[in-house]
C-alpha cells in the first residue's frame, strides 16, 4: 500500500508555487536569526524546526545568523548558548554568521539614501518623534529637520558614527511617508546613537542599526530566498521590502518574507524580559534552571530533543495564535521517553522492610529488563538482601480491596524478586512507622520457573537493598505558574501567579547502578516517573531531576 503523502502547510506550499514559477532550487536559502539578548525558550524551537525543517526538506542551506545590533543588551555567554541549543536539537547550520558582519556595507547604504534624498538625520527626541507619528486614524506631522539639505544629513550622520554627539542626541530617518496607514511606514529611524561596546566591534562603532533596517538588507547580503518570521512582523513587511527595493540590483534574489503564529503553551512565560526577571530577582536559579521554558532549561530538565520536534511537528505552521496545552508537550516527552529510558528501582519516601526469615548474611543478584519497549536493551543485575527499602506510600497497615500494594497479612511480589507478605510493624513515638517486617516465599523467585515463583499476586513493588542504597536527592518539578496564562494581564504582575511548590526536594534510595549515570542518561524511576541526573550532582550527593510523571489522563 503506498504511504499516504503529507499535506504541504502554507509555507511549504509558498515554496512550491515559488519553484514552479522560476525560483531554482538552488537558489533557496533559509536563516534563522536569534538576538544574543538571552536563551532560546520553547517558542524560538517552531522557528528553528521550521527553518531547518525546511533545509532538510529541500536540501538547502541554512544559516545561523545573530542579530546583534543593540550591544547593551547582547553577551557572548547568549550565543554560546544559542549555538548549544541548535547543536542539542541536532540540526547543523551552513554558516555562522552575524549582523555586525554587514555594519559596514548597511552604513554605506546609508549613506547613498542620504544622498537620493531617502533619508535624513533628525535631531528630535525619540518621544516627539513618536508624537508625531499620531495615530494609525490620522496622518502623521512630519519632522521638522525632513527637508534638511542632502549635505547636512550626511555631515551629521557621518560625525553621529565618530561619536561626537550623545547618546540619543539624533537618529538617522528614513523618508518615506508619514501619512501611511501602516505606522512603520512613517519614517522609521534607521540608526540611533548608543555608544556602547559591542561584544565583537569593540569600540569601532558609536552608531547601530534598527532591526527593521539591518534584518532584510542582511538576508539580501546573504541571498535568503524565504525570511521567515513570526505574526508580529506582519505589518513590518511593507518596510521590509521598501528596503529591500532601494538596494536590489535586479539580477539578485530577492529575499521573501513571510509571516507564521507564534507558539505559546499555557502555564509559561516566553518574553525574553519576563525570563530575565526570574533570573535577577532569584525566582529561579538561573536560565537553565528546569522550570524555565528555555531550551537549556528543558533539557537540564531531562526532555529530548526528539520529543520536542515531535510537539512541534503536532503542534502545526499555522497562520492564527492560540495557546497550546502543556500536556501536549509533556505527553511528547513521556512518549519518547517510554521508548529510550533506562528502567530503574529507586525509592523517593522510603520506608525499611525486614524480611526476618531471609538470612542475614545473604545477598544475590537479581536480573531485571533494561527496557521493555526495547528488545536490544538487553538486562541488568540487582543486588538483593534481607533489609529493603520500599515506597512508604506502598503500605498501608488496613486497607480494602481496591489496594493492591502491600498491607498487613497480605502478599505482593517484589519486582524481579520474591513474593513477600507483611507480618508487623514498627513505629516510633509519633505512632509512624519505621520498619515493616515482613516474610518471604524463598521458592517464588521471579523466572526460577517453579511452581510458587508462578504463582499470581495482585500487587507487585519496586524496592531498593538497604544494604546496596545508593542515597540520592530527588528534585521534584511542578509548574512555574498556577495559572495559564500567567502575562495575559498586561496590568497585573505576572510574578503574582508564581507557584510557591513548583521545586520539592526530598531524598530517597537508588539501585547501585545509578552511580554510573551520565548526565545525557534518561532512566523511568519504574512505578513513579521519568528523571535525569542533573549537573549540581557530586561524588557525594546524585541529585536527580523528574522529568514528568510516569503518565497522566491526555490524549492528544
Amino acid at each position: 500500500m503506498e504511504e499516504e503523502k503529507k499535506s504541504l502547510n502554507f509555507i511549504e506550499q509558498i515554496i512550491e508555487d515559488d519553484l514552479e514559477n522560476g525560483l531554482d532550487a538552488s537558489q533557496l536559502r533559509f536563516r534563522f536569526p536569534p538576538e544574543p539578548n538571552g536563551y532560546l525558550h520553547i517558542g524560538h524551537t517552531k522557528a528553528i524546526c521550521i527553518n531547518f525543517g525546511l533545509g532538510q526538506k529541500y536540501n538547502a542551506p541554512v544559516n545561523l545568523r545573530f542579530d546583534d545590533t543593540n550591544p547593551a543588551k547582547e553577551e557572548q555567554e547568549f550565543v554560546d548558548s544559542i549555538k548549544a541549543d541548535i547543536d542539542w536539537l541536532g540540526f547543523k547550520y551552513d554558516q555562522e554568521l552575524y549582523t555586525s558582519d554587514y555594519f559596514d556595507q548597511l552604513y554605506n547604504w546609508a549613506v547613498e539614501l542620504i544622498k537620493q534624498g531617502k533619508a535624513y538625520v533628525d535631531e528630535q527626541s525619540s518621544e516627539d518623534i513618536t508624537a508625531q507619528r499620531k495615530t494609525p486614524f490620522e496622518e502623521g506631522v512630519e519632522s521638522p529637520f525632513r527637508n534638511r539639505p542632502v549635505e547636512e544629513s550626511l555631515d551629521l550622520f557621518e560625525r553621529m558614527k565618530n561619536g561626537e554627539f550623545d547618546k540619543g542626541a539624533m537618529s538617522l530617518r528614513a523618508k518615506i511617508d508619514m501619512a501611511s496607514p501602516n505606522m512603520n511606514m512613517r519614517d522609521p529611524v534607521m540608526y540611533r546613537i548608543l555608544k556602547e561596546p559591542h561584544h565583537r566591534t569593540g569600540e569601532k562603532w558609536k552608531i547601530y542599526p534598527m532591526y527593521d533596517w539591518a534584518h532584510g538588507e542582511s538576508d539580501y547580503i546573504e541571498q535568503i530566498s524565504h525570511s521567515l518570521c513570526s505574526l508580529e512582523f506582519e505589518n513590518h513587511r511593507p518596510l521590509y521590502e521598501w528596503y529591500l527595493d532601494q538596494v536590489y540590483d535586479n539580477e539578485s534574489v530577492a529575499p521573501k518574507q513571510r509571516e507564521f503564529a507564534r507558539m505559546n503553551v499555557s502555564y509559561m512565560v516566553t518574553s525574553k524580559r519576563k525570563l530575565q526577571r526570574l533570573v535577577q530577582e532569584n525566582i529561579t536559579t538561573g536560565w537553565d534552571d528546569p522550570r524555565m521554558p528555555t531550551i537549556s532549561g528543558l533539557r537540564r530538565k531531562g526532555y529530548t530533543p526528539t520529543a520536542i520536534k515531535n510537539f512541534i511537528e503536532k503542534v502545526g505552521v499555522a497562520k492564527r495564535e492560540n495557546l497550546i496545552d502543556i500536556q501536549l508537550l509533556e505527553f511528547c516527552v513521556r512518549e519518547d521517553l517510554n521508548k529510550v529510558a533506562t528502567r530503574v528501582m529507586a525509592v523517593v519516601n522510603p520506608v525499611k522492610l525486614i524480611i526476618e526469615n531471609y538470612p542475614e548474611d545473604k545477598e544475590e543478584w537479581l536480573e531485571t529488563e533494561n527496557n521493555p519497549e526495547d528488545e536490544n536493551a538487553g538486562t541488568r543485575q540487582v543486588p538483593f538482601s534481607r533489609e529493603i527499602y520500599i515506597e512508604r506510600e506502598d503500605f498501608k497497615e488496613e486497607a480494602d480491596k481496591k489496594f493492591f500494594r502491600l498491607k498487613l497479612d497480605g502478599e505482593v511480589r517484589l519486582k524481579a524478586g520474591y513474593i513477600i507478605k507483611a507480618e508487623r510493624v514498627e513505629k516510633d513515638a509519633n505512632g509512624e512507622i519505621t520498619t515493616i517486617f515482613a516474610t518471604y516465599d524463598e521458592d517464588s523467585r521471579s523466572g526460577s520457573g517453579t511452581e510458587a515463583s508462578l504463582r499470581k499476586v495482585k500487587g507487585t513493588l519496586h524496592w531498593v537493598s538497604a544494604k546496596h542504597a545508593l542515597p540520592i536527592e530527588i528534585r521534584t518539578y511542578e509548574r512555574l505558574f498556577t495559572t495559564e496564562q500567567p502575562d495575559a494581564e498586561k496590568d497585573v504582575d505576572f510574578i503574582q501567579f508564581i507557584n510557591p511548590q513548583s521545586l520539592n526536594v526530598t531524598h530517597g534510595f537508588a539501585e547501585p547502578s545509578l552511580k554510573d549515570a551520565t548526565l545525557d542518561d534518561h532512566f523511568q524511576f519504574q512505578r513513579i516517573g521519568y528523571y535525569m541526573k542533573d549537573r549540581d550532582s557530586s561524588d557525594e550527593t546524585l541529585v536527580f531531576n523528574r522529568t514528568v510523571t510516569l503518565k497522566d489522563g491526555y490524549k492528544p
